[in-house]
């Protein structure tokens, strides 16, 4: 049984990484992040209540953790069992959807270049549009170096958030780890702020959301760096800068974990990230990342896209191989 899982694991999470790399996420199609995204908006409507002490809100958002894993976790359960039960084909077609569901690469990639391909088109508000899409931070304030960098920084912290960490929870749980991970990662997207609208109710989310991408995002630096060597041309990526700023900046935020892959890649290119930045009409003061050797510029997103498809190849490889070597374990074990 155990052989059988490994396998299917492998064929899965195979299947799902190449049809990420090749259709992305499509509109059109039905998927179980905006329904996550959805349920988790739909219960705190419900359950965050402003005028709750401190301990109350705490004790609120915990509840919707709670809820928001069992329901995510039990539902892709059921689902995933019943498609096994019908027969294995049907359980590993139905589980490599769901793992290329839980990956974002090619998407990631695609809006990113939205906003390099705005910026290079002198349209600034276009760019200042795309890049609302995918930060969470206050966008009109912003110049064309703000916007790029709020572009490479998102491509870098989701290295790991919408591809390394996913991958990884797939090859260790298959599609189920994978889920209940990316329910942890929306929560924390949507409910996870440090303001004083969810400081207390999305404290459980961010703190969860920390405990699972410390790890992944640490792997992900890594990887970076490593992958600085696979990416063309040789002298627009610097393994041997990308390190150094690694070490001394990978702590340059309030997260544990965002300014790990940020540091990696702003050593990488070779420019500085980070910075003041406003959210909901505030501004917040925050450190740069990195060293301001030569001003950002729209091809900077397209080199943070390069390492992040390096890095995902990279680990996509090692996850393969590591299932792969463990197979060959448990064979050799059973026949003693």
């Amino acid at each position: 049984m155990a052989a059988v899982v490994i396998i299917n694991r492998i064929i899965c999470l195979g299947v799902g990484f190449v049809l990420d790399l090749v259709f992305g996420d499509p509109y059109s199609l039905p998927h179980p992040v905006r329904w996550i995204g959805a349920l988790t908006g739909w219960l705190e409507r419900r359950l965050r209540r402003d005028s709750d002490c401190a301990a109350a809100k705490r004790r609120r958002g915990l509840l919707l953790v709670l809820i928001m894993l069992a329901v995510s976790g039990g539902a892709t359960f059921a689902f995933l069992s019943i498609a096994y039960r019908i027969h294995r084909a049907v359980g590993i077609v139905l589980e490599s959807i769901l793992c290329y569901q839980m990956l974002s690469v090619k998407c990631l990639k695609d809006e990113s270049m939205k906003v390099c391909r705005a910026l290079c088109a002198g349209d600034t508000e276009g760019a200042r549009n795309a890049v609302s899409m995918i930060v969470g931070r206050d966008t009109k304030r912003l110049d064309n170096a703000g916007i790029t960098r709020a572009a490479v920084e998102t491509v870098a912290e989701n290295t790991s958030d919408g591809a390394i960490a996913p991958m990884l929870y797939l090859a260790v749980g298959g599609a189920l780890l994978g889920v209940l991970y990316k329910t942890v990662n929306t929560m924390d997207s949507m409910i996870g702020y440090k303001n004083e609208k969810y400081l207390d109710f999305g404290r459980c989310a961010a703190k969860l959301d920390d405990a699972v991408n410390y790890l992944p995002s640490r792997i992900s630096a890594l990887l970076m760096i490593a992958g600085c060597k696979l990416c063309k041309p040789k002298a627009d990526f610097s393994a041997h800068n990308a390190w150094r700023i690694y070490r001394r900046d990978r702590y340059q935020h309030a997260s544990p974990n965002s300014a790990q892959t940020e540091a990696a890649c702003a050593g990488a290119l070779g420019v500085r990230l980070a910075g003041d930045a406003w959210y909901f009409g505030q501004k917040v003061e925050k450190p740069y990342i990195g060293d301001d050797t030569r001003p950002v510029e729209p091809e900077d997103i397209r080199r943070a896209d390069k390492l992040l498809y390096a890095v995902s190849i990279l680990a996509w490889i090692a996850c393969m191989a590591l299932l792969s070597a463990l197979y060959a374990v448990h064979a050799v074990l059973t026949a003693l």
